[in-house]
């Protein structure tokens, strides 16, 4: 990528980044800027020389995000991932491992920041800034749960601490393996709201997450577990047959939990807080 400075922008070109950042377009699309430039060639050919001169960074077809001055000549600035993810798709939230991480369930940082949606996308691991991705596409049931904030003038979506758990369970490849999923019940076992979870298991429909997470509270050593009356109702969603505890791994078990239909096929120490 080629050292950036003013001296390498056109007057035209200076104009045309400082009225779109001045219009809140840090992150745009080609249409706004043919609403700036007028629609054509010319208008294509200013955004390929930007992105070329490195000012601009293509995300995907069509769409564009201004590197910001503090990105310096080595490119060294970042832009918030979450506002990247936020951006690749046209429905997405920020989920899984990374979003274990933004509730601070996780001591560990993923390499990847997962985005889930129920959109179909080309590119599944797309990389923009040096900051790799990952697009979940998720069946529409699946696809709720999610939280809001804001970073800057940004507005951003994560799985909540419920729904990231029904998440993780369902996919523990996406999430650092079940293992870590047992330490964020353990980081966030105060915070969990064990009514929400209840009706999220219900709504997301997995008779084999039910049966993870039915074992796993009950196997590490909570603080404020679910009632009674809560487990009795996640025994009546269980599904027929048996269930791995860890379906990304390839190690097998002939222990089974009864009790979940579960297949423990981890070492019992790998479980942090295991009786």
């Amino acid at each position: 990528m080629p050292y950036r400075n003013t001296i390498s922008l056109s007057n035209a070109e200076a104009s045309f980044l400082t009225t779109l950042a001045a219009n809140g377009k840090q992150i745009f699309a080609t249409k706004d800027a043919y609403d700036v430039l007028g629609e054509g060639k010319a208008t294509r050919d200013v955004l390929a020389r930007l992105a070329d001169k490195g000012w601009l960074e293509r995300l995907e077809k069509g769409k564009y995000l201004i590197v910001p001055l503090e990105a310096g000549p080595n490119r060294t600035w970042t832009e918030d991932a979450y506002v990247i993810a936020g951006h690749l798709v046209s429905r997405g939230t920020v989920g899984y491992w990374s979003a274990l991480n933004y509730w601070n369930l996780t001591e560990q940082v993923p390499r990847v920041t997962y985005v889930q949606t129920t959109a179909r996308k080309e590119r599944r691991t797309p990389q923009v800034l040096g900051m790799r991705f990952r697009i979940v596409r998720v069946k529409p049931r699946k696809f709720f749960g999610c939280h809001a904030f804001r970073a800057g003038e940004f507005q951003i979506k994560v799985t909540d601490r419920e729904k990231t758990i029904v998440d993780c369970l369902d996919r523990p490849e996406l999430s650092g393996g079940v293992a870590q999923v047992s330490e964020a019940l353990l980081e966030g076992d105060e915070d969990f709201n064990w009514d929400r979870m209840t009706d999220y298991l219900r709504c997301f429909g997995s008779g084999a997450v039910v049966k993870r997470l039915g074992f796993l509270v009950e196997s590490v050593e909570l603080t404020h577990p679910p009632k009674r009356a809560i487990l009795h109702e996640w025994l009546d969603l269980l599904t027929a047959g048996i269930s791995r505890l860890d379906p990304s791994t390839p190690r097998k078990s002939h222990r089974i939990a009864t009790r979940w239909r579960i297949e423990i096929n981890l070492p019992e120490e790998g479980l942090r807080g295991q009786t």
